[in-house]
């Protein structure tokens, strides 16, 4: 007796499509209903059974006879039920519904005052500005600095100081034309 795994891969190519169809016509409902009980979820059943059933399609050379194939089709739509549940504790997934708004936050700072600061630390030479932009923008301590400008930590220091009262000289009442 030839077996329906058998008769699927001696078959010529319409005869092998014709056969897998079959198999999937014979073994779709105790796929879906294995995947559906599992979770609740005409999707995720739907999902679940492409993939037993793709994974068959890879596997039907190996299968022999139509206990084997119906064995093998449910130790597979257990093990993906069984990925798909170990998948959602790791990402558990939230609707639309459960994710609150996105607050936005109020600005805390002035964006002319911003504008103004940037053209001021624009306006610093090169060197005292390189310490600043470092400092304040990439956040990095004096030794870091140092590091990435090749000098010591007191000269990052003192740069940095002489900078910042460049910059509040140029802050003070009467300073206006000062910053560039």
């Amino acid at each position: 007796m030839i077996t329906a795994a058998q008769s699927v891969v001696a078959a010529t190519a319409d005869q092998r499509e014709e056969s897998f169809l079959s198999l999937i016509q014979e073994h779709k409902s105790m796929v879906y209903s294995l995947a559906w009980n599992s979770f609740q979820d005409a999707a995720l059943a739907e999902e679940i059974a492409q993939e037993v059933f793709l994974e068959l399609h890879k596997n039907l050379d190996r299968l022999d006879g139509p206990n084997h194939i119906k064995n093998w089709i449910r130790k597979v739509t257990v093990n993906r039920c069984i990925d798909q549940s170990r998948r959602r504790k790791l990402r558990p997934s939230l609707g639309l519904d459960d994710v609150p708004e996105p607050a936005v936050p109020e600005p805390d700072s002035d964006p002319l005052l911003e504008v103004r600061l940037r053209r001021m630390v624009a306006s610093l030479p090169d060197k005292l500005r390189s310490v600043v932009v470092l400092r304040y923008q990439e956040d990095l301590s004096l030794e870091e600095i140092g590091a990435v400008l090749g000098l010591p930590a007191q000269t990052v220091k003192s740069r940095l100081h002489r900078s910042l009262e460049m910059l509040r000289a140029k802050l003070e009442p009467g300073a206006v034309g000062r910053e560039r």
